[in-house]
């Protein structure tokens, strides 16, 4: 056999290797033990479309996870970036539940017309929801939240006395301080010049005193503050929730906390969350996990912050490996230990 046949086999041999390597790692990262049943729960203003994935692996009664979505329009399982996560939730014995966004999906209603108070009652009636099912433990119930689910979770935790545990991830403190801080992560991050970042930080200076003279949306628009205006649903979800802070409730929490940071976090000033939580929550409750690399959602890397077709594919096909090392391990290992 010529060299350059031996060659050209040896290529081949590496390239079968190399897709033979990929197709069993996609199979397996994306292989998650968890059985998906969409169920229907009668909310406070309207029906939720939810998602309850129980695990393959147990006959039940299973413990609960009740997920929390963070800023903006969210499916059930946010286009499956949770479904790793209730793949880990699954391994220590729980089910997790998550409802389509008021508006999104089919759901009636519209998110932008809610205020933190109404998402509370939301996760209050899917934990009464729950009471309703024989394969669901309710003595092992927690939640997890992330971003705006910061301003959410405390108020339920106060309501109810049958939580176990809480996860919250990336939460903020105070509306105002943490849009004020997205904004400038995002104008450093795409290195907008000085002038331009100075008139980004004074159309929102502009915003935010409108609104909290209660201006409303026909001043705000007479105004010409931005040259793509916010519609009229945006303002009102601004003007409902513009002075939410979660400073006030944070002492009440009496269940353990996992509270989980990314030091890459653009969205939210971590450190002050972190300052805040172990000033205000009782010390024995909370535990505090920070992933120095990750980001707002705990992905590696800078995924989340990334658009390009590599990252879309691992997303896609390998999504468990998008978030930090430890990440997942770190919701199972919490959960179980707090629900026995």
């Amino acid at each position: 056999m010529s060299r350059r046949k031996k060659l050209a086999l040896a290529a081949l041999g590496t390239i079968a290797a190399l897709v033979l390597g990929g197709t069993v790692w996609i199979l397996v990262a994306g292989d998650f033990a968890i059985h998906e049943e969409r169920v229907t729960i009668e909310g406070p203003r309207g029906e939720l479309h939810a998602v309850l994935a129980t695990p393959v692996n147990s006959e039940g009664p299973h413990g609960l996870v009740v997920f929390v979505h963070g800023d903006g329009p969210a499916n059930a399982s946010r286009d499956d970036t949770y479904k790793p996560l209730w793949d880990a939730y699954a391994k220590a014995g729980f089910a997790t539940l998550s409802w389509d966004k008021p508006g999104v999906g089919g759901a009636p209603g519209d998110w932008l017309d809610q205020s933190m108070h109404d998402r509370e009652t939301e996760v209050e009636a899917a934990v009464s929801w729950a009471y309703t099912r024989p394969d669901i433990d309710t003595t092992r119930i927690g939640v997890w939240g992330d971003g705006q689910a910061g301003w959410v979770v405390p108020e339920v935790l106060a309501a109810r006395n049958d939580l176990r545990f809480a996860v919250l991830v990336g939460p903020a403190v105070n509306w105002l301080r943490q849009h004020e801080f997205a904004l400038r992560s995002d104008l450093s991050a795409h290195g907008a010049p000085a002038p331009e970042a100075s008139a980004e930080l004074a159309r929102r200076a502009q915003r935010v005193r409108l609104l909290e003279e209660g201006a409303g949306y026909a001043a705000y628009r007479r105004s010409g503050i931005d040259p793509e205006p916010m519609t009229p649903a945006q303002w009102g979800f601004a003007e409902r929730n513009l002075r939410s802070d979660a400073t006030a409730s944070l002492p009440g929490i009496a269940v353990p906390l996992l509270l989980v940071l990314g030091g890459d976090d653009r969205t939210v000033d971590v450190d002050e969350t972190e300052s805040v939580y172990r000033r205000t929550v009782r010390p024995d409750l909370l535990t505090v996990k920070r992933f120095d690399d990750a980001t707002h959602s705990i992905t590696r890397e800078g995924i989340e912050y990334r658009d390009d077709f590599r990252v879309a594919a691992r997303t896609r096909f390998a999504p468990s490996s998008v978030y930090s090392p430890g990440y997942l391990d770190a919701l199972r290992v919490f959960a179980k230990r707090h629900s026995q």
